[in-house]
């Protein structure tokens, strides 16, 4: 089945592009021009994946992903100037799975791409032998990329999802903040440990009774982070 992208920017140049490119490798791809008009659409759409600039008409980027955070687990790689660092870890902060910076190659986007839609994908050998892990508290549906804590799904990002299942499935295993990036984002993901930090803080934040001291995730100063049931 062919996978289905929304594709968000004011500069129409530039959505044309990316959706020519998508529909060469056979994707279905909508567009909109204004954050009114992407979030409309998220909703009324099932999409596997969400492009999605920053600076947009009528509605930010980072509004749009807060609302669409409030109901959908679709992946978004936020658009970001080159320039500008704080608009990348805000969009991770707001829930986004990864940025691009432009000017960027629409090379690079396709493999952002299809590199977080793998993941999405598990192997059906891997669904069959293990569709459901358990450990202690903690559940996870591989299927469906579903996560419980005592029986209480919580909504988490396809990358928080990634690295949860990194941790429950290797338990006091110490993951460096590089090997995290190269586990969950890839060998050439362009981001830095800034990236793992944040993406920890959230998942603590939604996972913890009490972040500060956590239960699950644990910090092992100066070498990083491991799981402990």
């Amino acid at each position: 089945m062919s996978k289905r992208v929304l594709v968000v920017d004011d500069e129409k140049l530039i959505v044309k592009g990316i959706k020519f490119s998508l529909e060469q490798d056979e994707m279905n791809v909508d567009c909109a021009y204004d954050g009114q008009e992407a979030y409309d659409l998220a909703m009324e759409n099932k999409y596997d994946m969400i492009l999605l600039d920053v600076m947009l008409p009528k509605m930010d980027g980072f509004e749009v992903l807060q609302k669409i955070r409030e109901s959908s687990k679709v992946p978004v790689i936020m658009l970001t100037a080159k320039s500008e660092d704080m608009d990348k870890i805000l969009g991770l902060e707001y829930g986004a799975d990864d940025y691009i910076t432009k000017p960027f190659n629409i090379l690079e986007v396709k493999a952002r791409i299809k590199a977080i839609m793998r993941r999405m994908s598990p192997e059906k050998s891997d669904i069959d032998n293990s569709a459901v892990v358990n450990s202690g508290d903690i559940s996870l549906n591989l299927e469906n990329r579903r996560f419980y804590i005592k029986g209480k799904e919580i909504n988490l990002t396809s990358k928080e999802f990634d690295m949860i299942y990194i941790f429950v499935k290797n338990p006091g295993k110490v993951f460096s903040r590089d090997l995290l990036l190269t586990e969950v984002w890839g060998d050439d993901y362009p981001g830095d440990a800034r990236t793992v930090d944040v993406h920890i803080r959230r998942l603590r934040e939604k996972i913890e009774t009490n972040p500060g001291e956590p239960r699950y995730i644990h910090t092992k100063w100066g070498m990083g982070y491991y799981y402990k049931i």
